[in-house]
Parts: structure tokens; C-alpha cells; sequence
């Protein structure tokens, strides 16, 4: 649960970011909004939070 939060916040992050930017307009935040929506609905969505899931665990893993 707290790796999800995680990455919504990033990327609420970078979206926000971007709309300052001028690099991604507010129409296509809302694109991107909808689509994220229409994932988590579908039976992608355990492949999806599994790919997730090791990447996260990957990345946690890496010693630098």
C-alpha cells in the first residue's frame, strides 16, 4: 500500500510539474487521469500492480 501512495504522489508530482513546464497540457493530464481509471478496472490491472510491485522491489534492493 505505501509503494502505491508512493508512486501517485510522484507522479502527481511530475504531472504537476510538467503543466508548469507548459511540457503536458491540462487536457492531457486528464487523458492520462482516465486511462489510469479505466486500468485499475480491468483485468490488467493485478499485472500491472505486479509489475509494479518488482520493480519497486528491485529498485529497493540496488546498494549504491
Amino acid at each position: 500500500m505505501a509503494i502505491s501512495i508512493s508512486v501517485v504522489l510522484l507522479l502527481f508530482i511530475l504531472a504537476v510539474i510538467f503543466v508548469r513546464n507548459g511540457g503536458l497540457k491540462i487536457t492531457h493530464a486528464l487523458v492520462c487521469l482516465l486511462l489510469g481509471f479505466y486500468l485499475a478496472s480491468t483485468s490488467m490491472a493485478p499485472t500491472i500492480n505486479s509489475g509494479l510491485t518488482a520493480t519497486a522491489d528491485i529498485v529497493s534492493g540496488l546498494r549504491p
